[in-house]
């Protein structure tokens, strides 16, 4: 993961993480011009309007008006294009065009302190039911082993399995705080609500492993909330999949 991470941003290992460096590049070339530009104006200033022997310094009756607060208009101009022509259009398609749901793999994720726990249907695609009051440290998301949907589902804690190249639909919970499900790569951040399912989505890239960190103050033990999230190919994905099956699900799987 460590090589990730160079001078600038990291690698991007999503579908819509190009769009999101783009508007991220437009405004640090931003602010390095004006920073640049306001540099040689003042250094001006300063050599044009130095002190001198014999002339005294003068307050100015009036002012400029609307000209003194050109260079003003000007940012709030390009800061207010910047979000109607661009942030608003990739964010909206970003939070409203969803993959469709038989073409992607849909994972359920639930936070808690301090652990990222992922709820994986089994080959019939279908999620088991899940309880609150069924969990326990041993069933950490309440998986009703009572349900037959249930019964060929996967748990995971602090691991995240995606296939390349596919989308992966995410429905976001938290069992207790506010948490903050953060990949850089990835460039997604989406807050975990209690009492809130929130879907996100993601179509990775890059093969490779990711961090995913807590990026909410969330507790004692928040800078260890973590997990890896590992993108494969779709075969790589399958066998891991595979291995996680129990063994009479594993059979049926072999037959469907």
């Amino acid at each position: 993961m460590t090589g990730n991470y160079g001078w600038g941003l990291p690698i991007a290992a999503s579908s819509y993480a190009k769009d999101i460096d783009f508007g991220i590049r437009i405004i640090h070339w931003a602010m390095i011009a004006i920073f640049v530009l306001w540099g040689i104006f003042f250094t001006y200033l300063l050599i044009r309007y130095r002190r001198k022997d014999g002339v005294p310094a003068e307050p100015e009756d009036g002012h400029e008006g609307l000209k003194s607060l050109l260079p003003d208009i000007v940012v709030m101009v390009f800061e207010i294009g910047l979000i109607v022509f661009y942030a608003i259009p990739v964010w909206s398609r970003i939070k409203t065009q969803f993959p469709i749901a038989s073409n992607s793999q849909q994972i359920d994720i639930i936070a808690e302190q301090f652990a990222w726990n992922v709820h994986y249907p089994g080959p019939d695609g279908r999620f088991g039911k899940r309880d609150p009051e069924l969990i326990h440290f041993t069933n950490p998301v309440g998986l009703d082993q009572a349900d037959p949907a249930a019964a060929d589902d996967i748990v995971t804690a602090n691991e995240i399995r995606m296939p390349l190249g596919k989308p992966t639909l995410i429905r976001l919970s938290s069992k207790d705080v506010i948490h903050s499900f953060f990949v850089p790569e990835f460039r997604i951040k989406q807050d975990a609500v209690p009492g809130m399912v929130i879907p996100v989505w993601v179509e990775p890239t890059r093969e490779g492993t990711y961090e995913l960190a807590c990026a909410q103050l969330c507790g004692f033990a928040h800078s260890l909330m973590r997990a890896d999230v590992h993108v494969q190919n779709q075969a790589d994905f399958d066998a891991w999949y595979k291995t996680k099956m129990p063994l009479k699900q594993e059979k049926e799987a072999a037959s469907w």
